[in-house]
């Protein structure tokens, strides 16, 4: 009796890593860094709950802020565990689009990322509500391996002088 050998079949495999592929695509597709519409409200979250404000400066054809974002911050975003650690957002210096700053005035991107000399890209602001920085800024995307390191010790670091100031007088007090 001669039995041919059969061969593995290999489809369902191939079909698994394919369908998580479209499904990783489809994620990222939809998943973005918030665009910075209202930072004043943005800082009036931020103080209610006492989180720093991760303010990403970026450009739309950059290629690292493309990376800083697909890599790093939007991970950070959909995995839901920065939500009680920093509010994220980013402005495109390159699009005219206004926005209002932390003084509820209207600006461009721009004009913004001047105030706080920010002119290379990607520029990682960490900024109190009021939009002053509590920590050093974080420019370009160096050391790919070690980035995320760096950014969590730069967000708790934000978090650590943030929590150290005394909390502002809440509305009900006279």
């Amino acid at each position: 009796m001669n039995k041919a050998r059969r061969k593995p079949n290999r489809r369902p495999g191939l079909l698994l890593a394919l369908l998580l592929a479209v499904t990783t695509l489809a994620v990222a597709g939809r998943a973005s860094v918030p665009v910075a519409r209202d930072l004043a409200a943005d800082g009036r979250l931020a103080a209610e709950r006492r989180l720093p404000i991760l303010l990403v400066v970026a450009a739309s054809d950059c290629a690292y802020c493309i990376q800083l974002e697909e890599d790093f911050l939007i991970p950070m975003l959909i995995s839901g565990d920065y939500d009680d650690r920093v509010i994220i957002r980013k402005i495109e210096i390159d699009q005219a689009n206004l926005l209002r700053d932390f003084d509820g005035r209207l600006v461009t991107a721009s004009e913004l990322a001047d105030r706080y000399r920010a002119s290379l890209t990607p520029t990682l602001l960490f900024l109190d509500p009021q939009g002053r920085e509590l920590v050093e800024r974080m420019v370009g995307l160096t050391t790919p391996d070690f980035f995320g390191g760096y950014l969590d010790q730069a967000i708790d670091a934000a978090r650590e002088n943030l929590r150290a100031r005394p909390s502002p007088p809440s509305a009900a007090t006279p």
